[in-house]
């Protein structure tokens, strides 16, 4: 069956078997054409900006997200050498009085350094939503302010 089959079939009916009503197929006229040509331009302008406006904004939110990732990586790794570390100290020790020492030490150098790293990744998700969300809002402020 051929698409113009399918939209009218031969016995006065579409698809659905829904009588055609026969409308004139004409353009708008005059002004209303003009109108509506002018509404569909400035559409067609506002998602064209609205598409750079997302891709500036994505830019924004992969840079941002690149570097709390790094980030994430280089506490992680600071993390495993102090443990290795630690473990390493552990088999050297030679009475309980030095494990307990050791533990106690590793305890609370751990215990700082998770707090500074909390710090950091806190400061750089905040980084990280403050320009993305400044983005979105100056971007989304572009678009809408010249489509009106």
């Amino acid at each position: 069956m051929s698409e113009s089959e399918m939209k009218e079939p031969a016995n006065g009916t579409n698809v659905f078997g829904m009588p055609l009503f026969g409308f004139p197929k004409m353009g708008l006229p005059g002004v209303i054409g003009d109108l509506a040509d002018q509404g569909f331009a400035r559409a067609r302008t506002a998602c064209q900006q609205m598409a750079e406006a997302l891709d500036e904004t994505y830019s924004c939110n992969a840079r941002g997200t690149t570097d709390y990732g790094l980030k994430l990586i280089e506490i992680s790794h600071a993390n495993v050498t102090s443990a290795l570390d630690f473990y390493a100290d552990l088999l050297d020790s030679k009475s309980a009085t030095d494990v307990l020492t050791l533990s106690t030490e590793q305890a609370r150098k751990a215990f700082a350094m998770a707090s500074e790293q909390n710090k950091e990744l806190r400061e750089l998700g905040r980084k990280l939503a403050t320009e993305t969300g400044g983005q979105i809002r100056n971007n989304f402020a572009r678009v809408f302010g010249h489509a009106d």
